[in-house]
């Protein structure tokens, strides 16, 4: 268990930052600075150990996927909830579960990590479990080539102690099963029909051999609008979703793959498949919110495979759009990748409005595919309102960068219910 003193320390922190409408990550900063120990200390005594979700793509939704399942097995689960994905962020979840004595009322954690930060976090508290989701071209400006977070991931697999689960279909993380000779691996991955439907960055960028001699623990099969079909081991199921957007349907694969991998022979799989139908989107991943009678839809894109799934996931007809592209940190600065994007789909319809620090790289990009635009304007309030006023009785649909779609909830928050993530 952690320090007593550290403990009240930060939940005090925690306590005057919330007073403050403070970050969320904000007392975890501070509790690392005094204890560098104290996620490590923390976490320890739990008996199921930790499990680590990485990748460039799918981390929030996948994470929040398997916390569900797992309850669903009757498991108690930590979780990161609040998807700062860096180690102060799960410090920061900590002070808000454990009571004053430092103790963790859970069976097991189960974290979602930005790949930098996950490397970090694995060489003091190695990972019982991981799941490796992908790699993309993503936020390059911080992390370089894209071999480079492969090697990360590497990093993450190695120093599991138990089982890893890949994704069959990319390419790089399907490989990292030949680094491993301790661990227990399997896969999760597509029937040959939906393999094209979701591109891996070899794809968009040359192509490399598919992976799909390699055996799979769980295969998504087939899917419409509502319903998904799965094979889970030799058994195929049927199930409908409320989850948003064909990404999110193959994250359920990767999902159900782990959860098998952590359960084991003692798997309930009815309750299993009950639970994976009422899992609703995690926060600005196909969320949903209502405003005058009229659903607005928020949707996470950070890169060109993302953007577009987004925009393959959601036909704009009868949708009023709004695209907000900031390039921020945690955004990434180099807004290059949307050249690699195609928004065809959108010229029958065109955009309502274009805004974020990026508006203008935005709107010239639109242009180029002969999108019409309605409004630009830099200044995402102004926007929004905007948006909101110039289409009053309309379902409307917004494409976000991470920090614009921060920004959205938060203003959204003030005329509708938003649901919390603190």
């Amino acid at each position: 268990m952690p320090k007593p003193y550290v403990t009240i320390l930060g939940k005090a922190v925690r306590a005057a930052s919330r007073l403050r409408g403070g970050g969320s990550a904000l007392p975890g900063l501070v509790v690392e600075r005094i204890d560098p120990d104290f996620i490590r200390a923390t976490l320890a005594t739990l008996p199921h150990g930790v499990v680590v979700i990485s990748g460039t793509n799918g981390k929030t939704t996948t994470t929040k996927m398997v916390v569900e399942l797992l309850e669903s097995q009757g498991l108690k689960v930590f979780t990161n909830r609040t998807g700062s994905n860096f180690t102060r962020g799960v410090a920061a979840a900590l002070l808000g579960e454990i009571n004053l004595k430092g103790e963790l009322k859970a069976d097991i954690a189960v974290l979602e990590l930005d790949e930098a930060h996950a490397v970090k976090f694995v060489r003091t508290i190695p990972p019982r479990y991981s799941l490796l989701l992908n790699v993309m071209r993503d936020q390059l400006d911080r992390f370089g080539e894209i071999d480079t977070t492969a090697k990360m991931l590497q990093i993450i697999a190695m120093s599991t102690t138990d089982s890893v689960v890949l994704n069959r279909e990319d390419q790089r993380i399907a490989q990292l099963q030949t680094h491993l000779t301790t661990q227990k691996v399997s896969f999760f991955g597509l029937s040959p029909k939906l393999v094209t439907l979701f591109p891996s960055d070899d794809d968009l960028h040359g192509g490399a051999e598919p992976s799909s001699a390699r055996m799979t623990d769980v295969e998504l099969l087939n899917f419409d609008d509502k319903k998904a079909a799965f094979r889970l081991g030799d058994k195929k199921v049927i199930t409908a979703l409320k989850l948003n957007g064909i990404y999110n349907i193959f994250n359920a694969a990767a999902a159900l793959a782990l959860v098998r991998a952590i359960v084991g022979e003692t798997l309930d799989n009815d309750k299993l498949v009950t639970a994976l139908a009422e899992v609703e989107p995690a926060f600005g991943r196909g969320e949903t919110l209502i405003v005058n009678g009229q659903p607005i839809e928020l949707v996470l894109v950070k890169n060109p495979s993302g953007f577009r799934l987004g925009l393959k996931s959601f036909k704009p007809k009868g949708y009023a759009t709004m695209i907000a592209i900031n390039d921020n940190y945690a955004d990434g600065r180099d807004m290059s990748w949307l050249w690699d994007v195609d928004f065809e789909s959108l010229q029958p319809v065109g955009v309502d409005e274009v805004s974020g620090v990026r508006a203008y790289d935005m709107a010239l990009r639109l242009r180029y595919d002969e999108v019409p635009i309605t409004s630009v304007n830099p200044d995402l309030g102004k926007a929004l309102k905007h948006f909101l006023s110039a289409n009053n009785s309309k379902p409307k649909r917004i494409y976000c960068t991470y920090t614009a779609m921060l920004d959205l909830r938060r203003r959204l928050s003030k005329i509708t219910n938003v649901e919390s993530i603190e």
